[in-house]
């Protein structure tokens, strides 16, 4: 029934933790997918257009899953479970995540992809420092250097051009701490609120505002392939939302931000397989240096939970 979806309670911060990288992985790597194939379709279609048509597929999909596993259905004081989209922290998260992708989107059609991009990798600097901020975490001088030399990798790999900075960068660079705010934000919704309900709010969120911006846009007329395969996007967009959302709402925001890096691999992958794009000797050396980044991390985390274990079976 309406408990299909919520996140679970038991949770070991280990656990929570090992999760919530599992799922910023794989999210990033659906997202890859997902910008793969808008792609091929803004080149025929305008942007907002194609960010509309793609969200009412992810809308209807996202109301399709709540539906099956009973998100949607009464709960036993009679009220409708989905009134939950205009609680607070629901609304401002849709709205901070709407806001930031068109406005990301709109600095990226006037800044070369690589210093879009790498302003964009800037997040999770940011995350962590709201992490510290908002929520006290620790974040120790070993985490704090692997995610500075994650973010040097990033710079190697996507060698954004100095001349490529301007105001448009600060555009992105304002997209970039509004998708901070919002991870910010997951991070305060109640844990019994459904994920897939959070998913859905985001997802109609998009669409509303770009369905506004199109209409200033203007429209072009489209055809089933290009349908197609925004839907095809639709549906890795909605697993990326809800794996993203998963991530940021149990573990430590300043260990599990650090593992968007992992979308630049995931790209050059693509990138490799699709266009036979291969990287230059920088390129390799930042790739090197962000698998390096991740393994510290990882390392790091494990020494400190057996240090923890180590701790409680003396007490």
């Amino acid at each position: 029934g309406y408990d299909a979806g919520r996140m679970p309670q038991a949770l070991t911060p280990a656990a929570a933790n090992r999760r919530g990288i599992i799922a910023m992985s794989v999210a990033m790597a659906f997202f890859i997918i997902n910008d793969t194939l808008v792609k091929f379709v803004s080149q025929s279609l305008p942007a907002a257009q194609l960010i509309f048509l793609r969200g009412v597929f992810a809308t209807l999909l996202m109301l399709g899953v709540c539906a099956a596993m009973g998100v949607l259905r009464r709960s036993p004081d009679g009220s409708l479970p989905v009134r939950q989209l205009l609680r607070k922290p629901i609304l401002l998260r849709a709205t901070l995540d709407a806001t930031a992708s068109m406005v990301y989107l709109t600095a990226l059609f006037h800044l070369p992809l690589a210093n879009a991009t790498a302003i964009n990798m800037a997040t999770p600097l940011f995350i962590t420092l709201f992490a510290v901020l908002a929520f006290k975490e620790q974040v120790g001088t070993a985490r704090w250097l692997a995610i500075g030399v994650g973010f040097a990798g990033v710079l190697m790999i996507v060698q954004p051009a100095a001349e490529g900075f301007n105001a448009w960068a600060l555009l992105a660079l304002g997209g970039t701490l509004l998708h901070a705010g919002r991870d910010l934000v997951t991070r305060i919704i109640p844990m019994n609120l459904p994920t897939v309900l959070i998913t859905l709010s985001t997802a109609v969120a998009v669409m509303l505002l770009s369905g506004v911006i199109s209409l200033f846009q203007g429209w072009q007329p489209f055809n089933g392939t290009q349908l197609g395969l925004l839907a095809a996007a639709s549906v890795f967009l909605c697993a990326g939302y809800y794996l993203l959302i998963l991530s940021m709402r149990a573990g430590e925001m300043s260990l599990i931000a650090p593992f968007r890096y992992s979308g630049l691999l995931f790209a050059r992958s693509l990138g490799w397989l699709v266009w036979r794009d291969v990287p230059n000797l920088l390129a390799f050396c930042g790739i090197a240096l962000l698998v390096a980044a991740g393994l510290a991390m990882l390392r790091t985390e494990r020494a400190r939970q057996r240090a923890a274990a180590l701790d409680a079976a003396s007490d």
